[in-house]
């Protein structure tokens, strides 16, 4: 149970620092942070399950912090507090995905994807709403009240998180925690341009050859990784 509390207040601080990064900085920006948690998850991976990647993959992730880096650089609504938030939530998302794979592929906690999100999940309540934010409920409860709209919407958001979580920790299972935040980029790529197109919110040419390098070296990391698997079966 210690190690799904701490589980969940990993998943709380990720999921309040990307939230708490949205009021400085755009979501495309935000989006291209994120796009670093491949990174984080390798080098994790590597201390923490003793995870070894051939030097190709790793190698393949390079791209993926120059570009960043490179965005970031040229961002014109670059926020240092949103920076920060967002680098937190960043790393705390790459943190979770490190102990959510220890915790179901480890055969003597004879943890599977649901039983994970349903002791996790108390625990990720408490952290949120009764620690760090504790009008929440007032306000859910006011808004219900005044708006039908507001309370689909919300039974929406929560439906739409619970099969999110669910199909992170199935695919953790079945994967790696790096494949998982590999994975997770192709929809960042996408929620930058629609973000873009949403918010209007401006992108310098070096800040989109930034994102464009981040994406190719996620597509680089995909085929690392595909024949890195080939290998091992061969082996």
């Amino acid at each position: 149970m210690l190690k799904i509390a701490v589980l969940a207040l990993v998943f709380v601080i990720s999921v309040v620092g990307g939230n708490i990064s949205l009021r400085f900085i755009p979501v495309s920006f935000n989006q291209a942070i994120g796009a670093t948690t491949p990174f984080f998850t390798a080098m994790l991976s590597l201390v923490i399950l003793r995870k070894r990647e051939t030097v190709e993959v790793y190698m393949t992730l390079i791209p993926v912090v120059v570009g960043i880096v490179l965005a970031s650089n040229s961002e014109p609504l670059f926020n240092i507090y949103g920076f920060i938030a967002c680098f937190i939530a960043t790393f705390a998302r790459a943190l979770k995905s490190v102990l959510q794979g220890l915790l179901l592929t480890n055969e003597t906690e004879k943890m599977d994807s649901l039983n994970l999100l349903l002791f996790m999940s108390p625990f990720a309540l408490v952290f949120s709403a009764f620690i760090m934010e504790r009008n929440a409920w007032t306000a859910v409860t006011n808004n219900c009240e005044k708006s039908y709209a507001f309370t689909i919407t919300l039974a929406l958001n929560c439906l739409i998180a619970y099969l999110v979580n669910l199909s992170n920790f199935l695919v953790t299972k079945c994967t790696s925690p790096l494949t998982l935040q590999v994975l997770g980029n192709a929809k960042g790529a996408v929620a930058v341009i629609i973000s873009i197109l949403i918010f209007r919110n401006p992108v310098s040419i070096a800040g989109m050859i930034g994102y464009t390098i981040t994406i190719f070296g996620v597509v680089f990391y995909s085929e690392a990784k595909k024949r890195s698997g080939l290998k091992n079966q061969a082996k």
